[in-house]
Formats: C-alpha cells, sequence, structure tokens
C-alpha cells in the first residue's frame, strides 16, 4: 500500500521579492492618484498597478503553489504547471543517486536542490526544497526499503519454485 511520507514546496523566499512589490504598489498607487488630477490619468495609474500586480506578484505566486513534489513510500511525484499540467514520477524501485546542491543563498535560508541521478541524460531535480538533507536521506532510505521489499518477494517466489509445489501427474 502506498503511503505519503511528505508533501513539499520550493522555498518560500521566492516570495519575497513578490511581496515587497506589492507593498511598493499599495502604496505608492494613493499618492500616485493624488499627484494626476485628471480622471484619464488616474485611471492609467491605476492600470498600470493592475499590470504591474498581475505580472509581479499575481504570476510568481501562483507558480510557487502550482509546483508540488510529493513523496511516497513508492515513488516521487513532481507536478508543476499554472496554465499547462507536467506531472513527472520517479520510482524507488529503479534505484539511483541522490546529491544535494547548495549555493550560498540557499545555504544562508536552509534549501537546495536535491539532484537525483537516474542514470538517464537529464537527472531529476527537486529544486530549491527546504531541509534538503533530510528529502535526501528520506529518499535513500525509501530507495533501500523497496530494494529489499523487491528482494524479499523474490526470494519467496523462488521457494515457491523450488519445492514447496507438487506436480500432478508427474513421474
Amino acid at each position: 500500500m502506498e503511503r505519503v511520507v511528505a508533501r513539499v514546496r520550493r522555498h518560500a523566499r521566492r516570495l519575497a521579492l513578490p511581496a515587497v512589490l506589492l507593498i511598493c504598489v499599495a502604496g505608492g498607487v494613493p499618492y500616485a492618484l493624488h499627484l494626476f488630477p485628471e480622471p484619464w490619468q488616474q485611471l492609467a495609474v491605476v492600470a498600470a498597478a493592475a499590470l504591474v500586480l498581475v505580472l509581479g506578484v499575481l504570476l510568481p505566486f501562483l507558480a510557487w503553489l502550482t509546483r508540488r513534489i510529493t513523496i511516497t513510500t513508492r515513488r516521487t511525484i513532481l507536478r508543476s504547471g499554472v496554465f499547462v499540467r507536467i506531472r513527472q514520477e520517479l520510482l524507488h524501485s529503479r534505484g539511483y543517486d541522490v546529491t544535494v546542491r547548495r549555493t550560498w543563498a540557499q545555504s544562508a535560508f536552509g534549501s537546495g536542490d536535491v539532484r537525483i541521478n537516474t542514470g538517464h541524460e537529464r537527472p531529476f531535480v527537486l529544486r530549491d526544497v527546504p531541509a534538503p538533507e533530510l528529502v535526501q536521506a528520506a529518499l535513500q532510505e525509501l530507495m533501500i526499503e523497496s530494494h529489499t521489499r523487491i528482494a524479499d518477494h523474490r526470494r519467496a517466489e523462488q521457494s515457491m519454485a523450488d519445492g514447496d509445489t507438487i506436480a500432478w501427474g508427474g513421474r
């Protein structure tokens, strides 16, 4: 039975710049409305502010919100996309190498990239996840558990084939 081990999103520091932009627009629009006396100028200020909010605040928030990593006992699932949904899966039973890569900014905020090398030309990368060492340890433990489960299943099948069954009618 497959159980969810963890659900992870990118580090929330990605939303710091959109939050600052939201505060600046919220403070700057009333000031700009007071500066421009003509109604068409005020309408232009409001339209420009709305455009900045949509492009600079709403879209980055939606991009952060829709990118999710789910780690289960059988696989790792990466879902992303605002307008086009993309879903990638990686089974733990395949076996892979898990490494953590951190930039200086990621180290300062306690995040990093977890790189899963599956032997293909492009590795499976979980970008900017919080506590990457914990994610790495969990993935390695799940991979070992999956391989142990497969080996036990194969041994059970082998022992059944070696003499636990009797062929009727044979001499």
